[in-house]
């Protein structure tokens, strides 16, 4: 292996360990090494808000068992990092950033960490984030601030947004600080923050994998999704945190999709893209040329492209998410038992008002407005009709691909449109990097648990494109 082992894929990791270049134990020791050496400290990236204290013993007993000819996962020995509103019932807290709640320790995994211990992965810590995933205030939190971690930064351009709210998944999966990383997503979190920091990220369907011990926003649109520098990566990570999930009905009945057997299908050629382009799209001149570029690349490669799609999106996500978070938060607090003390969102809005001069530094104001105007038993009349919108849009959507023959929508970089809202599956990866170094990106979706169709194509076009954006942090 010619690269680092901090920037090494999944499968590179795995055949170093099976002729005994690496142990897991020397691996976990390498990123902690490298975290204490780039993102500590004053100067440091800040993407990593809590280190898990039993990390080495869980790599020694990995090592253990592959000494001992044992059945390994398909995470084995992996260092995953994972975002701080996922419960980990371990030395570590869950947080969601937030100094409220920076003494809990969850009483239970989420079941995403279930299957990560379960494929053998180690789970190194938990990573910073924006706070409450940026459904604290309105518009004033800058992405990747938390009371509890402070501001996760840029690799790329110090001062220039990590984006958000999955901020320090995607900083540290850029960084080489973990292997790959576990985010949520209500809109734009994986791809956003995936997208500017020139890695990979893809926002499941809802229903495909389980939102069980996630600290929530939304019931409709919340979900978990894997971070990864590769495609291949992302979808074994994907493979292995999805599936049914009893604690979460939206899992139950649904298609088993297993992305990984999409890797050896990857070919361009009979594929047919739409391009969508939002009313009101703003874009830097380098991208606009390099995607022009892309598509070229696209055509050469036996790719049809539709330009200029027309997609239904006149749908407001606030009018859901605000009538659905305060009843989704107080029932996940009251799953962390009678000894916590914060119970409800009212105990948050008024654990922050008593230590403001930390909680608050950009305010509460979203927190605020939904205790006032929500009741918390989602019976408005506008949160039951924006329902039933939400379904006419997914009819619409689903209709868009009939309509123009389409395998995918392709963006130019992510948008506040379909995917979040509707619940599709959506995929960003870049494409390419600006004079500035920051990298250029593009945004795909697919149709309702169709991510092997996204993990298909996105693969081809990484093997087309040929490009690998990392930060000059050394």
């Amino acid at each position: 292996m010619t690269i680092p082992y901090y920037y090494a894929t999944i499968s590179e990791l795995h055949e170093v360990f099976e002729t005994k270049k690496l142990t897991v134990r020397e691996l976990v020791l390498l990123f902690l090494k490298r975290i204490a050496e780039i993102d500590s400290g004053e100067n440091g990236l800040h993407s990593v808000l809590e280190i898990n204290p039993d990390a080495l013993f869980i790599a020694d007993i990995l090592d253990k068992k592959l000494a001992n000819n044992e059945p390994i996962g398909s995470l084995f020995g992996i260092p995953v990092l994972v975002k701080d509103n996922i419960n980990t019932a371990d030395r570590m807290h869950t947080s969601a950033g937030s100094v409220a709640l920076k003494n809990i320790f969850a009483p239970y995994d989420a079941t995403v960490i279930k299957k990560l211990r379960e494929a053998d992965a180690v789970i190194l810590g938990k990573a910073n984030m924006t706070e409450f995933a940026n459904f604290i205030t309105d518009g004033e939190m800058p992405d990747g601030y938390s009371s509890r971690g402070g501001q996760v930064i840029n690799p790329f351009i110090r001062g220039k947004t990590p984006s958000g709210s999955s901020s320090g998944s995607a900083v540290a999966v850029a960084a080489g600080l973990c292997t790959v990383a576990l985010g949520t997503e209500t809109c734009g979190s994986i791809v956003s923050p995936a997208g500017q920091n020139g890695i990979v990220g893809i926002k499941p369907t809802i229903g495909l994998v389980s939102r069980n011990g996630i600290i929530p926003i939304s019931y409709t649109c919340d979900t978990a999704g894997p971070i990864a520098r590769t495609v291949e990566d992302a979808a074994i990570l994907l493979d292995v945190i999805s599936g049914g999930d009893e604690n979460d009905l939206s899992t139950i009945s649904q298609p088993e999709v297993k992305c990984s057997a999409a890797l050896n299908e990857c070919r361009l050629s009979g594929v047919k893209i739409g391009i969508y382009h939002p009313d009101g799209e703003t874009i830097n001149v380098e991208h606009k040329a390099q995607f022009i570029s892309f598509c070229e690349k696209l055509k050469d490669n036996g790719v049809t492209i539709i330009d200029n799609i027309e997609v239904n999106h006149d749908f407001n996500m606030w009018h859901l998410t605000k009538h659905e978070f305060k009843s989704a938060m107080n029932c996940y607090l009251s799953t962390l038992g009678a000894e916590t003390q914060i119970k409800t969102l009212t105990d948050i809005i008024h654990y922050n008002e008593a230590h403001a001069a930390i909680a608050l530094k950009y305010g509460q104001k979203t927190f605020h407005n939904i205790e006032i105007n929500s009741t918390g038993t989602m019976t408005e009349t506008e949160y039951l009709q924006c329902l039933l919108r939400r379904e006419k849009i997914i009819e619409d959507f689903d209709k868009t691909f009939d309509q123009y023959g389409i395998d995918i929508v392709l963006c130019r970089t992510f948008n506040n449109i379909i995917a979040p809202y509707a619940g599709f599956p959506s995929m960003i990866l870049p494409i390419g990097q600006r004079s500035d170094k920051q990298p250029i990106d593009c945004y795909l979706m697919a149709r309702r648990f169709h991510e092997r169709t996204l993990v298909r194509i996105a693969r081809a076009i990484e093997k087309v494109m040929n490009v690998t954006v990392r930060p000059e942090i050394e």
